[in-house]
């Protein structure tokens, strides 16, 4: 445990993925005590498409386990939990953690910054956010072009964007296992910020893709939702991969449990 912080409690495996048992409001009461004592870190928002892409990948899953906080993303993950008998309490989204953690930095008077998301977007979502969330600052927003990450030199641009703003916490939305890889190379250079995996919260956030409705959020069916508004882009991922996955994943936490 690093000084300054509070003791957490142990964690839980599902789907192979180690998950903090933490509410959304307990993962930012975390990491403002971490920015309080100076410390930085990593959080990652696991659902079921990247437990499903770590559990055949060790190099993924040890890329999620080093992580300072891993919190569920994905109702499926928390009814495992409580069918194996180790309650997660709730599920913590990138889409709602963008607001959350903004809020607390605003009030701690740590700058935010954004990476990801088509051009335009990451700076839609910067106004949102500040008009959401009283005296907000972000630093800086990047959205870099496709395959940047297959350079060196692209790598380098972002990092050097990124040190120049000094932000706190850097909210990266380039979807696993990029903005996860990329957190890993850049922590080094901001030892004392917070790096949050977000997926597509930034774009969640800027209004240029809806949510769910709140009911839809809570039961476990803002897959349904998302399916709906982008068929072309998710239909192969949550009929073909994601629903199986899910399904044999508490067929077997049943087993387990019985």
């Amino acid at each position: 445990m690093t000084a300054g912080l509070p003791s957490r409690p142990a964690r839980v495996t599902v789907a192979g993925v180690p998950l903090d048992p933490f509410t959304e409001q307990q993962t930012v009461e975390w990491v403002a005590a971490a920015l309080e004592a100076g410390e930085g870190g990593h959080l990652v928002t696991p659902n079921v498409d990247i437990c499903r892409a770590v559990a055949g990948n060790p190099a993924l899953r040890e890329l999620v386990s080093a992580a300072d906080v891993v919190v569920a993303d994905g109702m499926p993950l928390v009814w495992a939990s409580r069918l194996l008998r180790q309650a997660l309490p709730e599920r913590v989204t990138g889409a709602d953690l963008i607001w959350s953690l903004s809020a607390m930095a605003a009030r701690g008077g740590w700058p935010v910054y954004l990476l990801g998301a088509p051009p335009g977007v990451a700076a839609r979502a910067a106004w949102e956010l500040a008009d959401g969330c009283r005296g907000l600052r972000v630093c800086g927003v990047d959205a870099p072009p496709y395959g940047f990450d297959r350079s060196e030199e692209g790598v380098a641009r972002v990092r050097e964007k990124l040190v120049e703003a000094q932000p706190r916490i850097v909210f990266v939305g380039l979807g696993f296992p990029l903005q996860d890889r990329l957190i890993a190379g850049l922590r080094p250079h901001l030892p004392h910020t917070w790096f949050v995996g977000c997926g597509s919260a930034i774009a969640f956030a800027a209004g240029s893709v809806a949510r769910a409705p709140l009911w839809m959020r809570r039961t476990g069916t803002e897959w349904l939702f998302r399916l709906a508004s982008e068929p072309g882009r998710l239909a192969r991922r949550y009929l073909v991969d994601d629903v199986p996955f899910a399904t044999r994943l508490l067929t077997r936490s049943l087993l387990l449990r019985r």
